[in-house]
């Protein structure tokens, strides 16, 4: 069984030091030793927490999330990764503020953040928008911190962008981990990121992205499968190939969802928009063209319809290792006879993974908590050892 003080040992033999002060933007940005860095804090955390010791590290602060588009998981993961660390959140809604009449980001970033400690933004709606705004956010407070108008930069933590959703990718991995009993099982095994048919359309590529861009750092055999006209940015799959050809796994594409699933340990059956449609998108939605979004609406539909028969089902699972891979999603999944006609998994197939897959996003919270951690402190191990030593109870007993 292991302690905290196995972790605190584990982090002092990581190099993770450019993390103090900085961001979470994306996964590949970041060192393996601050990948792994961030993967040892969460399990510490969650360690403490599960032993009844606070993990409280700020007396005060606040954490502010903006969310330009729904979220229920990682909007209650940001807002208990804040409340695990001592962080009280508040959500900017940009339509009750004065973002609604003009006001700059410069202006807003610096607003918020005169007590603040961290922003986490989501911002997934739009190709070259939602990374850019997160840089332009960083940058006005990072200025405002110079300039001695903030008495601290916030650190920024992408909640998921049109490029990256680092921290479902990295909630996802730790699961893995988990699952497959630590990093040194998971060289050799296959993971068939794939698309999957859902009766919407214009669901975000940086889970796909996200996946493909992390998993392929850990000697994984990773499958990206999705019908012709499916394609994701070619920047990431650039990243992936030579994460894998680094770790020593591979990188592989087809149009094959069979193919994908065969002797495959890890399936993550999950739809998204085409790379080239979502970029009309942005642009239809720049020149305020709803005649155009309407069309291309329509056009998207009827493309998801023609390949219904990409779905998670029965026959397709028994394909995989054993017949018993791990199936994954960030939810909320398309349940067939569910939430929907048809989608991207079959109920019975759902049903049986439905604790997993809740263990699955038990993770969130911890990731972030970590991401702010590593930020936060120049010293995570000592902070951790204090806490330690602190001994005080998280619950009065």
């Amino acid at each position: 069984m292991k302690t905290l003080q196995d972790y605190i040992d584990k982090l002092n033999a990581l190099n993770f030091k450019e993390m103090y002060n900085g961001d979470f933007f994306l996964t590949w940005e970041k060192s393996d030793d601050e990948i792994e860095a961030v993967f040892t804090v969460a399990d510490a955390l969650r360690f403490m927490r599960e032993n009844n010791i606070s993990t409280k590290v700020f007396e005060s602060g606040l954490g502010i999330s903006l969310f330009r588009d729904n979220s229920t998981r990682t909007r209650f993961s940001f807002a208990s990764a804040c409340n695990l660390l001592g962080l009280e959140v508040q959500d900017l809604d940009e339509g009750k503020s004065q973002v609604a009449h003009g006001e700059t980001v410069r202006e807003t970033a610096n607003m918020i953040s005169f007590m603040a400690d961290v922003i986490g933004i989501r911002d997934d709606m739009y190709i070259g928008k939602g990374n850019a705004y997160m840089h332009e956010v960083v940058d006005a407070v990072t200025q405002g911190n110079k300039d001695g108008i903030l008495e601290q930069k916030p650190t920024l933590v992408n909640l998921q962008c049109d490029i990256d959703h680092p921290t479902q990718a990295m909630a996802d991995m730790l699961h893995i981990i988990h699952e497959f009993g630590g990093v040194e099982n998971l060289k050799g095994k296959k993971l068939a990121m794939t698309w999957a048919y859902s009766p919407s359309y214009g669901k975000p590529l940086s889970v796909p992205q996200g996946i493909i861009g992390l998993m392929t750092r850990f000697g994984m055999d990773v499958v990206l499968a999705h019908p012709e006209g499916y394609e994701v940015f070619e920047e990431v799959e650039e990243v992936a190939k030579k994460n894998a050809e680094k770790s020593g796994g591979s990188f592989t594409k087809t149009n094959s969802m069979a193919e994908a699933f065969k002797d495959a340990d890890i399936v993550y059956p999950k739809s998204w928009a085409p790379f080239a449609a979502m970029e009309k998108r942005t642009e239809l939605y720049g020149n305020g063209d709803t005649d155009g979004i309407k069309a291309l609406e329509k056009e998207l539909l009827a493309q998801n319809a023609e390949h219904k028969d990409w779905a998670c089902t029965e026959e397709l699972m028994a394909t995989t290792k054993d017949g018993k891979a791990l199936y994954m999603h960030c939810l909320p999944a398309d349940i067939t006879g569910v939430s929907c006609k048809e989608g991207e998994v079959d109920a019975s197939v759902f049903d049986r993974y439905r604790d997993p897959l809740y263990k699955e996003a038990s993770f969130k919270p911890y990731i972030i908590a970590a991401m702010i951690f590593l930020a936060k402190f120049a010293d995570p191990a000592d902070i951790l050892k204090k806490l330690e030593e602190n001994g005080t109870p998280r619950v009065f007993k």
